[in-house]
């Protein structure tokens, strides 16, 4: 199996597993499946031009600012969001917005 296929895959089971639980209305393991879903999209677009990897957010972000600004802003604005997982409770409403950015960043890869 190929990287870019380990990755799809990745993505694959992350959506599956975000939307399982935002039916469930467990929408705090919802965003986290969501951004780990946004994560591989992402690892996916560099890995697609650069044919490397990040080894971790730090590098993703660099990554992302110097090769893709316009998505380095939205995955900066999530992972802020994101982050308040570890302590807050998040809405439906929060939820959906991972949800809409995971589409969209989706369909940009799949053009």
């Amino acid at each position: 199996m190929t990287i870019e296929e380990d990755l799809r895959l990745n993505i694959k089971e992350f959506l599956e597993s975000a939307e399982e639980d935002f039916a469930k209305k467990r929408f705090n393991s919802s965003i986290t499946s969501y951004f780990k879903a946004i994560a591989a999209l992402c690892d996916l677009k560099i890995y697609m031009l650069k044919k490397i990897l990040p080894r971790n957010h730090t590098e993703r972000f660099l990554f992302l600012k110097t090769s893709f600004p316009s998505l380095y802003l939205i995955v900066g604005k999530l992972f802020k969001e994101y982050t308040k997982t570890y302590n807050l409770r998040m809405t439906e409403k929060d939820a959906l917005t991972f949800k809409e950015n995971a589409k969209k960043i989706r369909e940009s890869i799949d053009k």
